[in-house]
């Protein structure tokens, strides 16, 4: 590609080249919608990016529009009770950036008198808060010079320059940082992190990309060679453990048994009813013999109404089966060791495993919590 520069032609690099065109497709023809593009204020940034990382952008919207409706300001989501954000958060799962975004908020409004820190290094210092989320912050609210490095750049950079370095690697991830930096419009740096992550998103989409409409395929490597389908590589496969979740739930017809997971596991400061965890996924009439249920069932006078289905939920290194055993007892005196009776309207005011939410959502369960 030939410019006039000083009335004489200069070539443009395939680095310049490369940040040229997608900056022009960017201003034409980029028309992707969402509500926190050109968003200055960097806590609604930040929410945005904390609530995208593992979340499809179909299902993040309607939580970022949520989220920023009941805590507007770092001050509302430092000073509210923390249940209160983890039953806003129920569904998104990863219950860890919720609990990082908790505890970064109570520090911004403890220590830092609400003032969100306005230097890379000091954004990446917070809690939760990764080189690609302090890019995003530093270039979006305050036009620093931060390449940001996601999915979609990784896509976009490894088939437009042929790069076959696994994406996961230590090699790869400073191979691409470093090229992403290279890259990156200093002048402009929002406008093209916010461009290259739109362009992969719409345009070097991971399935099914739209080359022939893509302005950089006469010189995309990936087109060129035939390789789309094989960039970027990824080395490691993910391995799942299964686990076997038996929910007892157990009522005496006005209130049920809960507790919230406080140990350093899946779905940490969420609630559950009752739980008996097995080896193995168990039939109905090997439930029934259990010996922690029957051991449940003799203190508390309890027989069981319904054993349900199986439900399942997969997670990124975990895949959990459950199945929810109905029990009513006459006897609350001996109780449920580390359980509590809690009521049908504070049940629903819990944040719950999307597991068990999806069981009392579903319309053949009925508990009577409308009630």
């Amino acid at each position: 590609m030939y410019l006039l520069f000083n009335e004489k032609p200069f070539i443009l690099s395939p680095n310049q080249f490369f940040t040229s065109q997608l900056l022009h497709w960017n201003d034409e023809e980029n028309n992707r919608k969402m509500p926190w593009k050109g968003e200055k204020d960097p806590y609604k940034i930040w929410i945005s990016e904390i609530i995208l990382q593992q979340t499809r952008v179909q299902q993040g919207l309607a939580y970022y529009e949520r989220f920023i409706h009941a805590f507007p300001d770092v001050k509302t989501l430092a000073t509210v009770p923390e249940m209160q954000v983890f039953k806003l958060w129920e569904g998104l799962g990863y219950y860890s950036r919720c609990r990082n975004i908790l505890a970064t908020a109570q520090y911004i409004h403890y220590e830092l008198n609400d003032k969100f820190p306005e230097k890379y290094e000091d954004i990446l210092a917070l809690k939760g808060i990764g080189p690609y989320t302090a890019a995003a912050i530093s270039s979006f609210a305050y036009g620093l010079p931060y390449a940001v490095v996601d999915g979609n750049v990784f896509r976009v950079l490894s088939r437009y320059f042929g790069i076959d370095t696994p994406i996961n690697s230590t090699e790869g991830k400073k191979q691409y940082a470093l090229l992403a930096q290279q890259l990156l419009d200093k002048k402009d740096a929002g406008s093209y992190n916010q461009a290259i992550m739109d362009f992969g998103a719409v345009i070097c989409k991971p399935v099914l990309p739209l080359c022939f409409e893509c302005p950089l395929q006469n010189k995309c490597f990936a087109f060129q060679s035939g390789k789309v389908a094989g960039l970027p590589v990824n080395e490691k496969k993910i391995l799942q453990t299964k686990r076997y979740f038996n929910y007892l739930v157990i009522n005496n017809g006005k209130h049920f048994y809960t507790r919230q997971r406080t140990k350093k596991d899946i779905w940490q400061n969420l609630y559950e009813f009752v739980l008996i965890e097995t080896n193995s996924s168990l039939m109905p009439d090997e439930l029934v013999n259990n010996e922690q249920l029957l051991e449940i069932l003799s203190k508390t006078s309890g027989k069981i109404t319904a054993i349900s289905n199986k439900y399942s939920q997969k997670l990124t290194h975990q895949l959990i089966s459950g199945r929810f055993i109905h029990i009513e007892i006459n006897n609350v005196e001996n109780g449920v060791k580390g359980y509590h009776l809690t009521s049908p309207e504070e049940l629903k005011m819990l944040p719950l495993p999307k597991l068990i939410a999806s069981y009392l959502k579903d319309k053949n369960v009925s508990l009577n919590l409308d009630e």
